[in-house]
């Protein structure tokens, strides 16, 4: 029996690994997604058990009295926290699991420090990468959810010389890295290069402004597996170092699609932001143009809605602060009913999280068929009657395309000013997240519909009822 046990437990993580990557094949695509998450969390549950089978875990009482206190913390947060703080809640995890992975290096030097015992070059290594991506990891993360929760600001943060002093924390952690390879039992040393990377992932995130935090917070969950499959090679634990490899690589896609999305290589967010300020973009100017805009009341909105033939709704952050998207589905229904033809035009980073706008969708049961990404949706805005944008901003501003002064020119867009007519729902002319005026507002066929997005698509749907 002791000698099929560690070979039980090895092939349950090649089950446990496949069923990851089944489960991430599967997230792919709205229709599959909650699958997916499913069948990865199978994997995560028999990775769990086989290890607590490993005869090296020796405390089951503590094992056992932290997964008790995490299900039950996570089982709250499932059910309080809601979909719009979700960006945070990601941030907070990605933080956490980038903590957790530094903390099995500081623990494992510390045993080995105490036990008096040789520290192997690899294993040193390991703990090395381990404790600067999960510093990075927890304290930029904490910052990415700081910034999110309107803790602090979230224009960028900077300071005279900041780059240099980045430059300065990096080569001290290399030095003392240097050194720890030659010299391994200086425990001053340590702890020092664990406070230079908790350090440095507060230096990564602070000059980095609300418009680039989609892409931080791929960017940071990618860290976070990568701190994970390092935590894997100091314990030798081949699940660990499977998972982890996973989350980073499929992070470093989506955060490659998030840059995509914005016009921005991974490059130029990594290094252009970090100790700058300048890549988030411009200044608000937001009420101080003399520009002017067509209002509208929902009985006119209802009628250029129910007279249609298509409607593609644009669904953003602003609708998901409204918690607004049970009234766009029903109003979808309702002018289905009237023949009208309704899509939905996804952008990559409408509001905070890469797919943010896909989950809110689907939490309001809106069928996969009529969500549109926007290279497919965008050929189509010319033969749209109505599009009807909800809280929408950044990721529909003309300017993008027209104006090369503007900060976020260049970067792809949902091209609602092509159709026939656009429809605006959004509380005042505040700027979008990246602080950048919107031209769309004060196009010809461009009418506002000022007020909450729940209220007024509510408004929209009894209108449209009475047509």
């Amino acid at each position: 029996m002791s000698d099929f046990l560690p070979t039980g437990i090895q092939l349950t993580y090649l089950v446990a690994a496949s069923l990851f990557i089944l489960g991430l094949k599967k997230l792919g695509s709205p229709a599959t997604a909650r699958q997916g998450n499913v069948v990865a969390a199978v994997g995560m549950l028999l990775a769990i058990v086989a290890t607590m089978l490993d005869q090296h875990v020796l405390n089951y009482e503590m094992i056992l009295l932290g997964l008790a206190i995490g299900s039950v913390l996570g089982a709250i947060a499932a059910y309080k926290v809601q979909m719009t703080e979700m960006p945070q809640m990601v941030g907070l995890l990605n933080g956490l699991g980038g903590a957790a992975s530094a903390l099995v290096a500081v623990a494992e030097f510390w045993r080995l420090l105490g036990n008096g015992e040789a520290i192997p070059l690899d294993a040193n290594i390991s703990m090395l990468l381990d404790v600067l991506i999960g510093g990075v990891t927890f304290t930029g993360s904490m910052l990415a959810f700081a910034k999110l929760q309107g803790l602090i600001s979230g224009s960028p943060i900077t300071f005279p010389f900041q780059q240099p002093f980045n430059a300065s924390l990096l080569i001290a952690f290399v030095a003392g890295s240097a050194y720890l390879i030659v010299s391994p039992h200086s425990l001053p040393v340590f702890l020092g290069i664990v406070v230079v990377s908790l350090v440095l992932g507060v230096m990564f995130v602070i000059p980095i402004g609300g418009g680039d935090m989609p892409v931080v917070i791929s960017l940071l969950n990618s860290f976070s597996g990568l701190a994970a499959a390092a935590a894997g090679f100091v314990v030798m634990n081949n699940m660990l170092i499977i998972a982890g490899a996973l989350v980073g690589a499929s992070g470093i896609i989506l955060t490659e699609i998030m840059c995509k999305a914005m016009n921005r290589s991974l490059f130029s967010v990594l290094f252009s932001a970090f100790g700058t300020g300048t890549a988030s973009g411009g200044s608000v100017t937001a009420g101080t143009t003399d520009k002017t805009v067509r209002s509208i009341d929902p009985e006119e909105g209802a009628m250029m809605l129910g007279y249609a033939r298509s409607v593609v709704i644009v669904p953003g952050y602003g609708m998901a602060v409204a918690q607004a998207q049970h009234s766009v589905r029903e109003l979808a229904d309702q002018l289905e009913r009237m023949g009208v033809e309704v899509k939905y035009a996804i952008h990559p980073v409408a509001g905070r999280m890469p797919g943010h706008m896909n989950v809110l969708l689907a939490e309001a049961n809106v069928p996969y068929e009529q969500l549109h990404d926007m290279d497919d949706i965008n050929p189509q805005f010319d033969q749209t009657d109505v599009a009807l944008v909800i809280g929408a901003n950044d990721v529909v501003n003309p300017a993008a395309r027209s104006d090369a002064n503007s900060p976020i020119y260049g970067m792809p867009i949902l091209e609602v000013d092509r159709a026939k007519q656009t429809i605006v729902i959004k509380r005042g002319m505040s700027a979008g997240f990246a602080g950048v005026d919107n031209d769309l507002f004060y196009k010809d066929k461009t009418t506002m519909l000022f007020g909450s997005a729940k209220d007024m698509v509510g408004k929209l749907v009894s209108e449209v009822k009475q047509l």
